[in-house]
């Protein structure tokens, strides 16, 4: 996840061929190239998101890894100073935070079991956590960017992003890379995946410098949905905030929660066709903004989620990555 400094007013931009030069990798910047395996054999969905519920979220918090498990959110976050790792309830504050010591860069994080495995940006190292309490555990060595990762327990594997096209599968005990795959839609590579959330043999993926969303079959490296999540933020938070980064899913609902770097807000949402959803009053869809439809009560989960007060936003003064 990277640093890349753009202002935030930038952000507005949604510029999928903007330059990475800081994350190109094996699937390069430019996002063209020969098509490759993963071309499309039935019709991508083309999917947005519906607000079920806002909650707070800590507008110093520069998201890079975010994950539902055992109804506990973790969340952890980047630069270099100010990384760190948190445990708490879904839009109440931490229960416990540690953070990295300087210059660990934090990125994504995914659970297994006991423990958590936390990436870092271009520090060489990923760092094995005890998920009670956040310890450290150990570190094994890195080889590629860290970006997103995520865990498919029945493959026996992890699935990990550098900011390019292809997703890395790697050994959940040693972090070693066991194969990979070209993510393509229609044939062509997705480059800038971001943080990930594995769901069975589905992983959903941010878009880098987007707000976007796009679900891979991990097998083929086919994206199967594309899924617009713009117009969460209003224009004054979205100028002090930076780009959508954090999807969570809610283990048994089908729902997930998303985030994004220094947002004062989170939102629990489903993916719901772009054709056929309804606006709240039941007009024509909205586009591209999201739909908020269902009040915060009247949504149903087995998760805890507090209803805290929405945090303070405080005006960063850089934007990394």
């Amino acid at each position: 996840m990277r640093v890349a400094f753009t202002a935030p007013a930038a952000v507005l931009a949604l510029a999928a061929g903007a330059s990475v030069s800081s994350c190109a990798a094996d699937g390069g910047a430019g996002g063209r190239g020969p098509e490759v395996r993963g071309r499309a054999t039935a019709p991508v969905e083309r999917l947005r998101v519906e607000v079920l519920q806002t909650l707070p979220h800590d507008p110093e918090a520069f998201t890079q890894g975010l994950e539902m498990a055992h109804g506990t959110l973790y969340e952890s976050t980047g630069i270099a100073g100010r990384s760190a790792i948190a445990s708490g309830r879904p839009g109440a504050p931490p229960a416990r935070r540690v953070p990295l010591p300087a210059p660990l860069f934090g990125e994504g994080i995914t659970v297994i079991g006991p423990t958590l495995w936390q990436l870092t940006w271009r520090d060489g190292v990923a760092i094995e956590r005890d998920t009670g309490t956040l310890a450290e555990l150990r570190r094994v060595p890195y080889d590629r960017e860290g970006w997103g990762i995520c865990h498919q327990p029945h493959r026996g594997r992890l699935v990990t992003s550098d900011g390019s096209s292809r997703l890395d599968f790697r050994d959940p005990a040693t972090l070693r890379r066991k194969g990979s795959v070209v993510v393509t839609l229609d044939g062509r590579p997705v480059d800038r995946l971001n943080e990930l959330e594995c769901v069975g043999d589905t992983v959903y993926a941010n878009v880098w410098t987007t707000d976007r969303i796009v679900r891979i079959d991990a097998g083929t490296g086919r994206v199967t949905a594309d899924i617009a999540a713009s117009g969460l933020l209003g224009a004054a938070e979205r100028r002090r905030g930076d780009v959508l980064n954090g999807i969570a899913a809610v283990p048994g609902t089908g729902q997930f929660l998303l985030t994004g770097k220094w947002w004062p807000k989170m939102f629990r949402v489903r993916f719901v066709p772009a054709a056929h959803a309804p606006g709240p009053s039941g007009a024509a869809p909205r586009s591209p903004a999201a739909i908020v439809r269902t009040p915060a009560a009247a949504v149903r989960s087995p998760t805890t989620f507090a209803p805290s007060p929405a945090a303070t936003v405080q005006s960063p003064t850089t934007t990394v990555r």
